[in-house]
């Protein structure tokens, strides 16, 4: 599903080089949930940015399915970013749009038929708990129901992957808590999870597979693993 291959990124700032990953090599295998832990500046995030295409790298081979990242041209990237589902920490909704309209609006922007979009938003509204609250806009929902608004809405093309960045960062254990079992939940309907966290409490709760980083380099690669940094 997921290969990274000697990769290395590099960022010029002043002149000097600044290394943010260095000869980072992994696979994920399709239906795994992989978390990826490290403090600010492990490199989380530019694995992330490289997978979506954000962020070419500096050396290394990057695939995705049958797609070779690294040689992706800029009009290339949209067919590939339509297998991924993303979900952020500040949730990224729009204020003036309904949940609905929220969840909607990804489909609307992938040209699918009206009919599939009455079909299925109320759907996946209904996976992530949120029948009741199909009318809200943003500012009349918890930070909890926020997020799972974005889950939705990153489920809702039913994507190969989800890629949830610091999901838990803006709320409390109880939100965070199941906001992870609404993940686990949809990875076991078969979507691949990368999770990106600093949550160790989170992690140490659902014994999957931790890939460690600390400054730019993978320490540890465990199939049930623990958040354990030095």
């Amino acid at each position: 599903m997921i290969i990274f291959q000697g990769v290395s990124k590099e960022y010029k700032t002043n002149h000097h080089a600044q290394t943010a990953l260095n000869d980072v090599s992994f696979k994920i295998n399709p239906k795994e949930f992989v978390s990826l832990v490290g403090k600010s500046g492990a490199g989380k995030s530019t694995i992330i940015k490289l997978l979506t295409g954000e962020e070419r790298p500096t050396k290394g081979r990057i695939v995705f399915g049958s797609f070779d990242v690294t040689k992706l041209k800029s009009n290339e990237l949209p067919k590939m970013r339509r297998h991924i589902g993303t979900i952020f920490q500040d949730f990224k909704l729009l204020p003036e749009k309904t949940a609905y309209e929220n969840v909607a609006f990804a489909l609307e922007i992938a040209e699918r038929p009206q009919s599939e979009i009455d079909e299925l938003v109320p759907r996946a509204l209904d996976i992530v708990g949120l029948s009741q609250k199909t009318n809200n806009f943003p500012r009349e929902m918890s930070g909890g129901e926020k997020q799972r608004v974005a889950i939705a809405r990153a489920m809702i093309n039913n994507p190969d992957v989800i890629i949830a960045d610091e999901p838990t960062g803006n709320l409390d254990p109880i939100n965070s808590s199941e906001i992870i079992n609404l993940l686990l939940k949809i990875n076991e309907l078969g979507t691949t999870i990368i999770l990106a966290t600093h949550n160790k409490e989170v992690i140490n709760l659902i014994s999957r597979r931790v890939i460690s980083l600390d400054s730019g380099q993978i320490i540890r690669d465990e199939e049930e693993g623990k958040y354990i940094l030095f």
